[in-house]
C-alpha cells in the first residue's frame, strides 16, 4: 500500500497543508507574488522574491511559478470570466525553493507551495504547468462545490484538478482536445525516465511501467473501481486512484465533441461542478453533467449525447436519460473509445447513398414497367 501511495499520487496530504503556518488568504485583483523558502518550512520567514509590478528573477524557479501562476488565473478569467481562484480576487502567493528536495507542490487553501524534487522522483515542481493548474483548482473546488476529500466525493475532488489542469495546459497551446497528451505532470515526474507522467487521462493506469515506480494502478472504469479504507495510508478511500474513472470520462466526452475541449466539455464541467453537492458520488456527477450539458447545448444535443457514451463508457449510466437519447449505446465508437461524431455522420451519409441507389433502381422499373404497357 505504501509504494502504491507513493506511485500513484502527487503527494500533497491535507494534514500537511493544515500544518503550514501560511498567510491568510485575501483579494487583490488576483495579483501575485512569489516568495523564496530558501530550503526552509516556515512560509512567515520566506523572502520576497518577485511581485506582480516586479522585475523578472535571476532564478527560473521563481520565474515559472510566476508564469504559471499567471496563465491559469488568466484562464479561469477569459473562459469562464472567474475573477482568481474564490472569484472575488484573490491575491496568488507562490512559495519556491520549500524544505530541502520535496517532492510536492500544493495548495494550502492561501497559497501555493512548490518543492525542488531529488531529481529522481521529481524534478523542480515549477517546471509543470498541468501540475500547478492541478493545485489551484483544489482552490476552486473549495469555493465551489466543496467536495469532501475521501471516497468518491474526494475522488471527484481530485479529477476536477487533473481535468483543468490539462485544460489550462491545453489553452495555453491552443490544442485541439484530439490533439493534447491528456497527461498529468509529465514534465516533472521521473526526469530520468521518458514518456511517463502521474496520471493518464486518455488512459488510467497507463501513465508509467517501470522498476523504479511499479505501474500505474489507476483504474478506467466502475468494474475496476478501487476499495480502500477512508483513512491516511488508505488515500482516504483512493482518491487519487479512483479519479481515473471520471478522468477517463472527461476525456471521451471532450474528445467526442471534438474541437477546444475548455470550451465544451470544459464548461459542462465547471457548471456541473458549481452545482454539485459537497458529498456527490460518480452517478451524481455524472447525472449533473448530462443535466448541465442540455441546458448549455441542447437536450439531445450531440454535446448531450457526448457526455451520455463518455459515461456509459466508464461503466455508469446516467439516470433518467429520455428514451430516445438512449440509443447513444449503439452510436458508432471511434479509435479513441469516444462518441465518434464523424464516423456517425459518414455512415449516415452511406445510407442515404444506399438508399438514393434503390429509389433511382425503383424508379428504372417503374419506368421499364410503363414502356411495356
Amino acid at each position: 500500500m505504501d509504494t502504491l501511495l507513493t506511485t500513484a499520487r502527487l503527494r500533497g496530504e491535507r494534514a500537511v497543508r493544515a500544518s503550514l503556518a501560511g498567510a491568510a488568504a485575501t483579494a487583490g485583483n488576483g495579483l501575485r507574488t512569489i516568495f523564496d523558502c530558501e530550503q526552509g518550512v516556515a512560509l512567515p520567514n520566506a523572502v520576497l522574491a518577485r511581485p506582480e509590478d516586479g522585475p523578472q528573477s535571476e532564478d527560473p524557479a521563481v520565474n515559472q511559478a510566476f508564469d504559471k501562476l499567471g496563465l491559469t488565473r488568466d484562464f479561469y478569467k477569459e473562459v469562464f470570466q472567474r475573477n482568481s481562484i474564490d472569484d472575488r480576487g484573490m491575491r496568488l502567493d507562490g512559495y519556491v525553493h520549500f524544505d530541502a528536495q520535496f517532492n510536492n507542490a500544493f495548495w494550502d487553501g492561501g497559497q501555493m507551495v512548490f518543492g525542488d524534487g531529488d531529481g529522481r522522483e521529481f524534478s523542480n515542481l515549477t517546471g509543470s504547468l498541468d501540475v500547478i493548474a492541478h493545485e489551484l483548482t483544489h482552490g476552486v473546488t473549495e469555493n465551489t462545490s466543496e467536495f469532501e476529500y475521501h471516497n468518491q466525493s474526494g475522488a471527484l475532488n481530485e479529477s476536477i484538478s487533473d481535468v483543468f489542469g490539462s485544460l489550462v495546459k491545453q489553452w495555453s497551446l491552443k490544442q485541439m482536445a484530439e490533439d493534447a497528451d491528456w497527461l498529468i505532470g509529465s514534465d516533472v515526474w521521473t526526469p530520468g525516465i521518458a514518456g511517463d507522467a502521474l496520471r493518464s487521462m486518455k488512459s488510467p493506469g497507463q501513465a508509467y511501467n517501470n522498476p523504479q515506480f511499479g505501474k500505474d494502478p489507476q483504474p478506467d472504469r466502475m468494474s475496476k473501481f478501487m476499495h480502500l479504507p477512508d483513512t491516511p495510508r488508505g488515500d482516504f478511500g483512493g482518491v487519487h486512484f479512483n479519479s481515473g474513472i471520471p478522468n477517463k470520462a472527461f476525456f471521451l466526452a471532450a474528445v467526442g465533441i471534438g474541437g477546444f475541449a475548455w470550451e465544451s466539455a470544459g464548461a459542462i464541467w465547471y457548471e456541473a461542478l458549481k452545482s454539485s453537492s459537497r458529498d456527490a458520488t460518480f452517478q451524481n456527477f455524472a447525472d449533473t453533467t448530462f443535466q448541465k450539458a442540455g441546458e448549455l447545448f441542447g437536450t439531445g444535443s450531440p454535446e448531450q449525447s457526448a457526455v451520455l457514451a463518455a459515461w456509459q463508457g466508464v461503466e455508469i449510466q446516467v439516470s433518467g436519460v429520455p428514451a430516445g437519447l438512449g440509443r447513444a449505446r449503439s452510436m458508432p465508437i471511434n479509435g479513441n473509445g469516444s462518441l465518434g461524431r464523424q464516423d456517425g455522420l459518414a455512415a449516415l451519409t452511406r445510407q442515404i447513398g444506399e438508399l438514393n441507389t434503390k429509389v433511382s433502381a425503383l424508379a428504372q422499373e417503374v419506368a421499364t414497367l410503363r414502356g411495356a404497357k
